[in-house]
């Protein structure tokens, strides 16, 4: 029996669900070899993003980095913000896995500002506090500081830890 593209790509986030990052990054390869079959673009490019978050998961950080690549151009040329932010994003990631930090950093901050614009300060913080990981992670401390108290900013609803942190980033500005 053969599935179609929506059918697999159900079947890859029950795959990821269940923490079976392999499984589900072949039914997401097979949806997106579908959908590009059906000249589904969008919906290609979303399944590319799905299974570059799986491989990631998976431990495949150049191919998750190869299934995610030019994906933001898709969604950009729909006018389709979120998603690419959302796209970039997922570049960052892997390419902060592959310990290509400075690239990672640019696709971060880009993913970050692509948020900003459409409003959607909670994704916008968890990628600005993945680009402040990075930071420490380099040591680059001070910078790393600034980033962070920028992604506590826009968060609209901070947690206990986060308003406690907030709280004491005043002081080293």
């Amino acid at each position: 029996m053969t599935l179609e593209p929506h059918q697999l790509d159900a079947e890859g986030k029950r795959a990821f669900e269940n923490r079976d990052f392999v499984q589900a990054a072949e039914y997401f390869r097979q949806a997106a070899e579908g959908y590009a079959l059906g000249r589904a673009g969008l919906q290609a490019a979303e399944s590319q993003n799905n299974l570059s978050v799986a491989l990631l998961q998976a431990g495949k950080p150049q191919e998750a980095l190869d299934a995610a690549f030019g994906t933001d151009e898709t969604f950009a040329a729909a006018k389709d913000t979120k998603r690419q932010a959302m796209a970039l994003g997922n570049q960052a990631a892997a390419l902060e896995a592959l310990h290509r930090y400075d690239e990672a950093l640019t696709k971060y901050d880009q993913s970050a500002e692509l948020f900003g614009q459409i409003d959607e300060g909670d994704l916008r913080a968890m990628v600005m506090k993945s680009a402040a990981a990075i930071k420490l992670k380099t040591g680059k401390i001070t910078e790393s500081a600034f980033k962070m108290m920028g992604s506590l900013d826009v968060k609209k609803n901070p947690g206990f830890f986060e308003r406690i942190l907030k709280f004491f980033m005043r002081f080293i500005k």
